[in-house]
């Protein structure tokens, strides 16, 4: 149930996590959202690399900081674990393309999913549903709440006027709250699509429902589509490597 801030405001709901199945189904219309450790009590970081193809190997060896390597190799191995979970594929065999953003895709995967990643902090978080295409087209973001300096500067840069106008009229000790907020819905509908940050919305294209989370505290996500079930009806795993997964 949604509960109300002293203000009247709806506050995003806290999610309850269950380990998420070794064999997963997912049915039409229905969200899923995983969660994933990029610290160091997430996959164990060699057994990470094995899973990650060419690209993202290439990718991890570029990066000179070692925490953000580590953390990209413990979302992106445990992205490919999570999407072996539904197609029954061993997690190195899978195959990706991307689009003009940079947005990954399945490539020939027997089952169509839609699916999106977001990496802040120490978690990284996967939304996936059923099907491809514009009504199955899923965006998430999450953002690690940290106080920070410019939020008016990036809202005028970034953000509709009636948002800009929310913000500034927002109480002091609430701006920060507000901003990423607003700032997480901006990025999963803008990965919901494919397009990123600096593209406009293709003409005559609705925007999708968009509906906010709070995966732990400290943290706050969005998820974009469509069409969405209420956050109560999304089913929530932890991504747990167990033996038998890595082993499969």
């Amino acid at each position: 149930m949604q509960r109300l801030n002293d203000d009247g405001a709806i506050r995003p709901p806290t999610l309850d996590w269950t380990a998420g199945p070794i064999r997963c189904d997912i049915r039409s219309g229905a969200l899923h959202l995983w969660r994933i450790r990029t610290d160091a009590d997430g996959i164990e970081l060699a057994h990470g690399l094995s899973l990650l193809g060419e690209r993202q190997r290439a990718r991890a060896a570029r990066m000179r900081h070692e925490p953000y390597r580590e953390r990209y190799v413990r979302a992106h191995a445990g992205l490919r674990e999570i999407l072996s979970r539904y197609l029954d594929a061993p997690p190195g065999s899978l195959r990706f393309d991307y689009g003009p953003a940079g947005k990954p895709a399945l490539a020939g995967a027997a089952l169509p999913l839609s699916f999106n990643l977001t990496t802040t902090g120490d978690l990284a978080l996967v939304a996936v549903c059923a099907g491809a295409g514009p009504s199955t087209d899923v965006g998430v973001d999450c953002e690690w709440i940290r106080p920070r300096h410019d939020i008016e500067a990036v809202a005028e840069r970034m953000f509709a006027p009636e948002m800009v106008r929310t913000l500034a009229s927002a109480p002091q000790d609430e701006r920060l709250a507000v901003f990423y907020r607003a700032w997480t819905a901006l990025e999963a509908d803008a990965k919901a699509d494919g397009r990123g940050l600096f593209r406009p919305r293709p003409a005559g294209a609705r925007p999708p429902a968009v509906l906010h989370c709070i995966p732990e505290t400290g943290y706050i996500a969005a998820v974009a589509r469509e069409t969405l079930p209420p956050v109560m009806d999304w089913s929530t795993f932890d991504l747990l490597i167990r033996p038998s997964s890595i082993t499969r």
